[in-house]
């Protein structure tokens, strides 16, 4: 059995929303139509995958309609949290909540992405760079 799979993010507009992921480390890998304004676009980032689609992509293939935000949260760990949060406020990102340690051990932040989906930004316990505590 293959053992790929990846999260789909709707979007009113793609190559906004592509830019905040490239922005935490995302490539873009494949992108449809080749030409012009995205419809498509296939992220990775190491082994994770990731694709943002047009908001009218569901309706047109199984017609589905996108519900209202959020729609999913993306978990992602990073070198520096607060370093990370920073960086994103400074681009005008939204910022959800303020880098914490959590109670499983890890540091974690919460930001928006353009279509107002949370994106959780981590690091794992033992990270040398967990923001204040570097």
């Amino acid at each position: 059995m293959p053992d790929r799979a990846f999260a789909v993010v709707y979007a009113r507009e793609v190559a906004r929303t592509v830019s905040f992921y490239e922005q935490l480390g995302f490539e873009a890998h494949f992108r449809l139509p080749p030409e012009g304004d995205a419809g498509y676009v296939g992220l990775r980032r190491g082994g994770a995958e990731l694709a943002v689609v047009t908001a009218a992509s569901p309706r047109e293939l199984i017609g589905v309609e996108v519900g209202e935000r959020p729609r999913f949260e993306l978990f992602v760990y990073v070198d520096d949290v607060d370093r990370c949060v920073e960086r994103l406020r400074t681009t005008g990102v939204a910022v959800l909540r303020a880098p914490q340690d959590m109670f499983w051990g890890e540091r974690v932040a919460y930001v928006a992405d353009p279509e107002g989906n949370p994106v959780a930004l981590a690091a794992a316990p033992g990270t040398p760079s967990r923001g204040n505590l570097a």
